[in-house]
Formats: C-alpha cells, sequence, structure tokens
C-alpha cells in the first residue's frame, strides 16, 4: 500500500518538473535578460525540486520505519511476532476541560520554585469520553486544534506500544498521512543516556534513518507538518529545569539533549510541530505545564470488553485454547488464583513463580533472584534502566537465560551497542523491594531506613511536588508492604524456602514508619496504598486509629484507588467525614466505593461527576 501509493506520487512530481522544467531548456545567462517571467520558472523549477527529493527522501524513512516497528519481541522468548498481530487498541478517554484546569491549578503552586510558566490554553471539552487513536489531532469543539497531546496511564497499559503502532501505521499510509510530512519517537529513557551537546537536528537523527542534514531540511519547509513522539516523559521531571538551562530557538543550535528536550516541549524550539507525549498517570499534572499549547489530555483505561476478547484471540491462535482461556468462569471471584490477586504486589508474585517454575535456570533461585534485585537497587538509586554486559555479568546474572532481562540495543556514539533492561520498568521496581527482603536483618532494615529518609527529605510524596510523581522509590516501598503480606509472598518465599521470622521483623519495624509517613500532610494516598498493599486489618486500624476524618481534596483517583479506600474505610468504620472533593469520580468509582461511603456521616464531593 505505502509503496504503490508513493512511488504514484514521485513519478507525477518527476513528470511535473521534466514537463514544465526540461533540463535542455537554455535558461538566459545574464540576469538582465531574465525577466520576472524566466525569475518566477528558476524558483518553481527549484522548489519542485526540493519537494521530490524531500517525497524521495520521506519514502525511504517510512520503509525504515516499517523495518523497525513492524515487529515486537516477545519478553519470555526471543521470538518475533507482527505488532499488528499483537496490538489491541486501547480504551482512551479524553478528559473534560474542568478536570484539565483543575490539574494545572494544582500544578501553579510549585511551578516558581521551578522557573516555569504555565501552559498555554486547554482545548475545549465538556465532559470526559472516549476518543480513538485516529482522533488524537482533530479540532475540539471550538475549531482549535491540539499541539501537545497528552497520554497518561498506568504501567503497563500500553502507552509505548501505542506509539509504535502510531509510528508503524503512518509509515504504512493508515494513518495521520494528510496530517504529518514526517514522524519521529524519541524515548526519554534512552535520551537521557546522552551526555554530549548535540543540535535538534543530530538528536532526531539519531533516533532514526535520516540525517542531520536531511531533518535540517524537512524542519526548514515544513516543519507544521512534523510530528514529535516522546515517551517516558514523566521521568523528565525528576530533572527540574536550573536556571543555567539553555533556551534554544534554532534547530541548528548545538546544547545537552536535556536543554534541547526543554526548548521542545515548551514550544521555544520548533514551535510549529505536534508533539504527542506519554506519562504514567501519577505525573500527568506535573507534566502539563512543562508542555506547549494547547493541549489536549488523554489517557488509557485499559481494554473494552471487547478488547479484552480480541486480545486473546490474538495472542490464542488456537480457536478451542483461546475459548478456554477466556471463558468468564476463569475470571470471577469465585477462581481460586482471581481470589489470591488482590494487590499489585500480588500479581507481580505471581507471574515471577510462575516462570520460575516452567523456565530451568542454571543458578539457585535465591542467587538469581538477589543478583536481579541488586542490578534493580543500582537501577532504582541512579534512575537508570539500561545496563551493559558487563554490569549485568559482574553480579553473576547470565542475560541468555534470565528471562526477566530484556535484550535490545542502544545508540551510542554512532554505534549500536547491547544492552539489558528489565522487561518492564516496575519489574525494576519490584525487584529492588524484593532485594530489601532477601537481605539479611541488619542489612535489609539498613537499605529500606535509607530508602524511606531519602523518600521524606526530598519531599518526594508530599503533593504537590513534582518529584513524587516520577521518582521510582514510591512504588519500591509499596511493592515492599505487598511483599511482607505472607499470603500473597507465600508462593515465591515457600519456591525459596525463604523463613516467616526475618519477614516479621521487617514487618514490625516498616509499621512504624509508615505510622509516622501517614501523618505528613499530603501522604494520605500514598499511605493507604501501603496499608492495603500489607492487608493487615490490624495494622489498618492502627495506624488510622485516631483518623476520625479522611481528607482526599483535589486528588484524582484511579479505580485501584477506589478499591484501596473502601478497603482502609471498611477496616476503620470510625471514620465518619470523607471530603472527596475534585477527586475526578466516576459512577463506576462510586460503585466501587458504595459499601464504604453508607457507612460516613459526612461525604464532600464535587457537583458535576464525570461521565465516562
Amino acid at each position: 500500500m505505502l509503496c504503490g501509493c508513493i512511488s504514484s506520487c514521485v513519478l507525477k512530481l518527476k513528470l511535473m518538473i521534466n514537463y514544465y522544467f526540461p533540463l535542455q531548456f537554455d535558461w538566459p545567462i545574464l540576469p538582465e535578460t531574465a525577466g520576472p517571467f524566466y525569475l518566477k520558472l528558476l524558483m518553481q523549477k527549484k522548489l519542485a525540486q526540493l519537494m521530490f527529493q524531500e517525497l524521495d527522501m520521506i519514502l525511504k524513512f517510512k520503509a525504515s520505519v516499517i523495518d523497525k516497528c513492524k515487529f515486537v519481541i516477545e519478553f519470555n522468548s526471543d521470538e518475533c511476532v507482527e505488532l499488528a498481530g499483537r496490538y489491541t487498541e486501547p480504551v482512551i478517554i479524553q478528559k473534560c476541560k474542568e478536570q484539565n484546569e483543575k490539574y494545572s491549578i494544582v500544578w501553579v503552586k510549585c511551578v516558581h520554585t521551578f522557573g516555569l510558566k504555565p501552559s498555554s490554553h486547554l482545548l475545549s471539552n465538556d465532559k470526559n469520553h472516549s476518543i480513538r487513536i485516529n482522533q488524537l489531532f482533530s479540532p475540539d469543539c471550538d475549531g482549535n486544534t491540539p499541539k501537545t497531546v497528552l497520554l497518561s496511564g498506568d504501567s503497563g497499559r500500553g502507552k509505548s506500544f501505542t506509539l509504535q503502532k502510531i509510528m508503524l501505521d503512518w509509515a504504512s499510509g493508515e494513518l495521520y498521512s494528510e496530517n504529518f510530512d514526517v514522524v519521529f519517537l524519541l524515548k526519554f529513557d534512552e535520551v537521557k543516556c546522552l551526555s554530549h551537546q548535540m543540535s535538534l537536528n543530530e538528536l532526531l537523527s539519531w533516533s532514526c534513518s535520516l540525517t542531520s542534514d536531511q531533518i535540517s531540511q524537512i524542519l526548514e519547509l515544513t516543519p507544521e507538518k512534523v510530528l514529535i513522539l516522546i515517551d517516558g516523559i514523566d521521568e523528565y521531571v525528576s530533572h527540574p529545569p536550573s536556571h543555567s538551562m539553555l533556551v534554544l530557538t534554532n534547530p541548528s543550535d548545538r546544547a545537552r539533549p536535556m536543554d534541547i528536550l526543554r526548548s521542545v516541549l515548551k514550544g521555544i524550539l520548533l514551535p510549529e510541530s505536534f508533539m504527542l507525549v506519554t506519562t504514567r498517570s501519577l505525573a500527568a499534572d506535573a507534566v502539563m505545564n512543562l508542555l506547549k499549547g494547547p493541549q489536549r489530555f488523554t489517557e488509557i483505561v485499559g481494554f473494552s470488553e471487547r478488547g479484552v476478547q480480541e486480545y486473546f484471540q490474538k495472542f490464542f491462535q488456537d480457536e478451542q485454547l483461546f475459548r478456554k482461556t477466556y471463558e468468564r468462569k476463569h475470571f470471577t471471584d469465585d477462581d481460586h488464583v482471581m481470589r489470591k490477586l488482590k494487590t499489585t504486589t500480588s500479581i507481580y508474585v505471581h507471574f515471577v513463580s510462575t516462570l520460575l517454575e516452567h523456565h530451568d535456570q542454571s543458578q539457585s533461585v535465591l542467587t538469581m533472584l538477589r543478583s536481579l534485585g541488586q542490578r534493580a537497587e543500582e537501577g532504582v538509586k541512579k534512575q537508570q534502566v539500561f545496563f551493559d554486559e558487563k554490569s549485568v555479568a559482574k553480579i553473576d546474572l547470565n542475560p541468555a537465560t534470565n528471562v526477566f532481562l530484556y535484550k535490545g540495543s542502544l545508540k551510542i556514539k554512532d554505534k549500536q551497542e547491547p544492552v539489558f533492561r528489565f522487561m518492564h520498568l516496575s519489574f525494576q521496581e519490584f525487584f529492588t523491594a524484593l532485594y530489601y527482603v532477601l537481605l539479611d536483618k541488619e542489612e535489609s532494615w539498613g537499605k529500606v531506613t535509607e530508602l524511606l529518609n531519602s523518600m521524606k527529605l526530598k519531599g518526594i510524596i508530599n503533593r504537590p511536588s513534582p518529584e513524587r510523581r516520577s521518582n521510582p522509590i514510591p512504588s519500591v516501598v509499596m511493592f515492599l508492604c505487598g511483599l511482607l503480606n505472607e499470603k500473597a509472598s507465600s508462593s515465591l518465599f515457600e519456591m525459596i524456602k525463604w523463613t516467616v521470622p526475618q519477614i516479621i521483623n521487617l514487618k514490625t519495624n516498616l509499621q512504624e514508619s509508615l505510622l509516622t509517613v501517614r501523618r505528613q500532610h499530603g501522604c494520605e494516598l500514598f499511605a493507604l496504598r501501603c496499608l492495603y498493599e500489607l492487608q493487615d486489618e490490624k495494622v489498618v486500624r492502627r495506624a488510622l486509629g485516631d483518623w476520625v476524618s479522611m481528607n482526599l481534596y483535589n486528588i484524582s483517583l484511579r479505580s485501584t484507588d477506589c478499591w484501596v479506600l473502601l478497603y482502609c474505610l471498611q477496616c476503620c468504620p470510625h471514620i465518619r467525614d470523607l471530603n472527596l472533593m475534585y477527586c475526578d469520580l466516576t459512577a463506576e468509582k462510586l460503585k466501587i466505593l458504595q459499601p464504604a461511603l453508607c457507612m460516613c456521616e459526612t461525604m464532600r464531593s464535587t457537583y458535576k461527576i464525570s461521565n465516562n
């Protein structure tokens, strides 16, 4: 489809050039003899030649994008499968203007600390509604087209997968062909590995097959037809701009990649272009004011029921196996497995235990898990996701046989170098927490204390700190609480013959720290999540024993947060006053909370409830 469409355009352009501007045409030599008519023809011929060169260049670029994006590697094997054969379009919700402005107001409280200016206006939209990928850059009800689309979502919801699919569909002529002449993809976790100075042209060239000169030509001719995809921008929030950061306005200006990225995000550099950026949901409000406007704020919320069925059908090629797996009875609360998987940590434990059961390891499971955890912890401390072969081999990990590490490549100094990373950032956070549990008593508590002190000193969990939204430490602490839930972690600890007394000692110490944390303003939801992962009613009642009210004002609650809130309220019926103003409640979320809401004497919420 792509080759036929583009080749036809190229042929027509060639014919046009040769018909109107034959090479044998005898152009006048002296400028005086070249009247306005001839000068116009000269300019038109030059323009047509440039257009042909750009079209031919983009054709080759699209072919390289298809080669790069057409296949994906299965995490648990080296098998390549077609992206189209795995991809299922998720449900994407466009947030209403009222919610967007609420996030903007929250962020304004701390923008002056980091020298930022509030973002440009948000697009009009009266209520939440679903939106398709091909509508992300459609005009709003007032006719305004977004310059920036923010796509948020929890870990593992498919944000990166979606960007890769957008690249593939654009290159194949199936998406945004009329909107954009060229689409670039920058992955923030890769960009932050670059330390040497470069220009925007060179940065974009580093990420694709085009040369910096070719990119310079594109940006000069049609900057308004350029779309830049930036994946994982929430990590940028951990690096607030300093006053020494350069403000760049020319794509040829050289600077640190982080400075270039900041100028692009704010629209100082390449203001005519369009952007689509992804972020974790927790960082969405902090990210919004890093970006140029007009903005559209969207969120991946998962699959619809039909999408779930489509995903299973694509994954299980055998119809009989698909039917057996998909049958609804396997996913009801009556199922033994599903009843055990109440918490986030329990899901990760079940997944890891299953892989360990079905994969032969050349070393003991305990040794391997400790080695993985050691590498994960080092990455968390340095905010590093890529590891070279030497660093992996140094801790006795065999990347060839390890099912939890994914092998890829990273372009370093114009050369593709092999690198390793965990199958997902959330697994790096999980294995860090597991590492702390698997250490001896003194070293374990020493590292956990260091972790908690770091979280407290940096103000990571105090809203509205932007650091909180992107730092991995809170996730590590929550996984740590989940691993100290004996029921959730039993399958894994039985496999490695890990003793319960060791877990109890760490759990007792961590409880005391949680009692301190939950008293800090802005830490309420984080404390509730940790208590939910522990799944210990006595601990919950002790931690919240002096609470008669719960104030979650202006915190965007996800469905999972509502389950957390329900559990804690049911454990503590003495909490009678609940403030849920501006918490983005929907009918679905209220339904989750309903059993606990009837126990409250007073509940404050927004007058208009989002309807998605």
